[in-house]
């Protein structure tokens, strides 16, 4: 059944006929306007830390696009590929700044998102009722990671080529099935022509349009259950003040508020964006290494292959798993099996199978080489964050509310990432590998134990609506 149309006087200003003539033909495109924009409440206390949101979203589409323009000129193909990518920096004309803004954007894009994940941390977004919006969220970090890592090797640089060949071969650890994992990623015995090929595919069409759906669907399920704020209270809930026509009182319209608000934030972000762009592309060598500006060699071997600085904490995760670090995971286990059956409510068959799957563990990590350990090391730090909110079991949301001394875990936290970061991009030592070694442990016991540190101490009292200073 056909909607009736909405008529307008005949003396209505020509912008709202022009309006009324598409909303007539496309309602849900208006629906959708007012759903998730003009009507949709957000708290009105947001503060700078939800400025990331909408800067991924911004880097997302500067992504997209320069990569259009790179496509356009790039020739994915081992002969040509290396220098494909030189004619686009001197010949092609802008070339060099739509390649330094994608570069650049990669490593803008992980900064905002590892931000956002962040706030997320603090102020316990990914709590009841947003849950899914944080598993969204995690797997576009995951899709992020893998488009990352594809888009790598395009250049077909040296440090493209020898970081590739370390990753890839990773795979070949898995037991019974990863020399052929291995050359099925490949598609071939040696990273090559079929692997740039792969690698191209899935970085230009595949992954890209996951990535897509991913961040509909998280923004869907966000604007379906509506955004946290650093106070972490409900402001939509059955019990929230509400005005007379049911909106929030803590509550004020996306649009045309945070949407002019936010432009504060991409004003910023494009000011430190563009210095970057025009004065310093390669960082230092952090975003572009000085050794992906050689044509790969496979004859030649880079002294120190280290992946791009925003793999590094998991690539220092992977390096700490020795043989050495097997046996403390070993007595870790056992500690945890014997805490388990102590402290567990369960009866005696409940602490047996608790005995009997240590024992299982222990029997694997002898039996199984520690490099598969490190690559179920370097997965499992990220597949763990998508456990969160049923790791977390504080009876408050914010970390403003929470006792001070967790603030001091958090702290912990962050500096033993960053000290990660650090050592991923540092020839091995063994001094590295044993503050890496412990650096893995915090990071893991800061989720694994969370169950447990989350409900000590007491929380303060938390304010029945949202605290806000207008200015």
């Amino acid at each position: 059944m056909a909607a009736e149309f909405k008529e307008l006087p005949a003396n209505a200003p020509t912008g709202e006929k022009v309006a009324n003539w598409f909303e007539n033909r496309f309602p849900s495109a208006f629906a959708g306007y007012k759903q998730h924009l003009s009507e949709y409440y957000a708290p009105k206390n947001f503060n700078f830390w939800y400025f990331f949101g909408s800067l991924a979203l911004l880097v997302l589409v500067i992504q997209i696009v320069t990569g259009i323009f790179l496509v356009m000129n790039y020739k994915p193909d081992a002969n040509l590929a290396f220098a494909s990518v030189e004619y686009i920096m001197r010949d092609v004309p802008w070339g060099w700044l739509i390649r330094y803004m994608h570069s650049t954007g990669a490593s803008a894009f992980f900064v905002v998102v590892y931000l956002h994940m962040y706030r997320g941390l603090i102020y316990g977004s990914y709590r009841k009722p947003r849950e899914l919006v944080w598993v969204f969220g995690c797997a576009i970090f995951l899709a992020l990671m893998a488009e990352a890592f594809m888009g790598y090797l395009l250049p077909w640089g040296q440090m493209s080529f020898w970081g590739a060949q370390v990753i890839v071969n990773l795979f070949a650890a898995v037991p019974f099935i990863g020399p052929d994992l291995a050359l099925l990623i490949r598609g071939d015995f040696v990273v090559g022509d079929a692997t740039l090929n792969r690698f191209f595919s899935f970085h230009v069409i595949a992954v890209p349009l996951i990535l897509l759906g991913l961040v509909v669907a998280h923004i869907l399920a966000l604007h379906d259950v509506g955004s946290n704020n650093p106070d972490g209270i409900e402001i939509k809930g059955p019990n929230a003040p509400k005005d007379a026509q049911g909106h929030p009182l803590d509550g004020i319209p996306f649009h045309p508020y945070y949407s002019v608000h936010d432009l504060l934030g991409v004003g910023v972000f494009l000011m430190a964006f563009s210095a970057i762009i025009f004065f310093a592309p390669e960082f230092g060598g952090y975003f572009l290494e000085y050794n992906n500006f050689i044509p790969a060699d496979p004859f030649k071997t880079p002294l120190h292959i280290a992946p791009v600085w925003y793999f590094t904490p998991f690539y220092s995760m992977l390096r700490a798993i020795t043989t050495q670090m097997i046996y403390v995971l070993i007595a870790v286990a056992i500690i945890g099996a014997l805490l388990g059956v102590a402290k567990a409510k369960v009866g005696a068959i409940g602490k047996i199978a608790i005995l009997g799957a240590t024992a299982v563990v222990i029997v694997l990590l002898l039996s199984i080489d520690a490099k598969f350990w490190g690559v179920v090391a370097m997965g499992g730090a990220v597949v763990i964050m998508f456990f969160l909110p049923w790791l977390d079991y504080s009876p408050v949301k914010s970390i403003r509310y929470r006792p001070n001394w967790h603030k001091l875990v958090y702290a912990v936290f962050v500096i033993n990432f960053l000290i990660l970061g650090y050592l991923g991009v540092q020839p091995p030592s063994p001094v590295g590998e044993r503050v890496s070694q412990v650096g893995t442990l915090l990071y893991f016991g800061f989720f694994l134990l969370m169950p447990w540190w989350s409900r000590l101490g007491t929380p303060k009292p938390v304010p029945s609506r949202v605290t806000f200073k207008p200015h």
